[in-house]
């Protein structure tokens, strides 16, 4: 890891951020996971789309579809960032340079959410495009309202999902211990939750998160209040990892 050295003894935000993006770019593997967020979402998309049932399919979820294999990539995005810090003694040398780990965690969690979002609108324009293409005359497709939704929802959701495992991930320490809960929640255990408990899975964050992909929803929530919930299960991981970091040693 390219290794950047800010010699104040207090740090302002935007060189320390300069600092975090530099290790991000400079670091092949979270560059193809930033792709990976993208490509996954628009290829599940237009698989999803190839075999929808018309008539019983939403109609915006339909051409979103693939943002629930996306997410995982952004997950993973989220995860390596600040696993990296935990690797050959980085952390010590991320603090040396901004002694201010409050700040410090700020711009670590600012430079995985950044280019996220930049990335989960691109996505969310292809996969519009993609997905409304594939669908074509076989249904009608997303009204401009629910389409520029579906692209803001997109966008915010999978940044929402890259900061709730940078979080996890420095609570635990471990991006190997974050990956091994949050991906089989996300594919597995949250549709057998949903399933089995009704409306009260609806407050999950991923469930929650998505219903803005929705046309139509017969849960509790709606599009931006299911947004809302997923953000404070990001804002309870990112509160704990900034915890984590300033009462543990690096």
């Amino acid at each position: 890891m390219a290794a950047t050295t800010i010699n104040t003894t207090t740090t302002a935000f935007p060189p320390a951020l300069h600092a975090e993006w530099i290790k991000i770019r400079t670091l092949r593997s979270q560059l193809v996971g930033l792709c990976a967020v993208l490509l996954a979402t628009v290829a599940f998309s237009a698989l999803a789309g190839v075999g929808t049932d018309v008539d019983d399919a939403d109609p915006l979820f339909s051409v979103f579809f693939g943002v629930s294999f996306g997410q995982i990539a952004a997950v993973a995005f989220g995860t390596s960032v600040v696993a990296a810090e935990f690797q050959g003694g980085a952390l010590r040398l991320s603090l040396a340079a901004v002694p201010q780990r409050g700040r410090w965690f700020a711009a670590k969690l600012t430079a995985i959410a950044l280019p996220v979002l930049a990335v989960g609108l691109v996505t969310g324009l292809l996969t519009l495009a993609v997905g409304s293409a594939v669908l074509g005359e076989r249904a009608a497709g997303p009204s401009t309202a629910e389409g520029l939704r579906g692209v803001i929802g997109c966008a915010v959701y999978l940044t929402l999902m890259a900061l709730l495992a940078a979080g996890l991930t420095t609570v635990l320490r471990s991006g190997v211990g974050a990956l091994s809960i949050l991906v089989p929640f996300l594919l597995i255990v949250s549709f057998v939750l949903g399933d089995l408990s009704g409306n009260a899975a609806d407050l999950l964050p991923d469930r929650a998160g998505q219903v803005v992909l929705h046309s139509r929803w017969d849960g509790t929530l709606g599009p931006w209040s299911g947004l809302t919930v997923a953000a404070l299960w990001t804002a309870t991981a990112v509160a704990a990892g900034a915890w984590r970091v300033r009462r543990r040693d690096a």
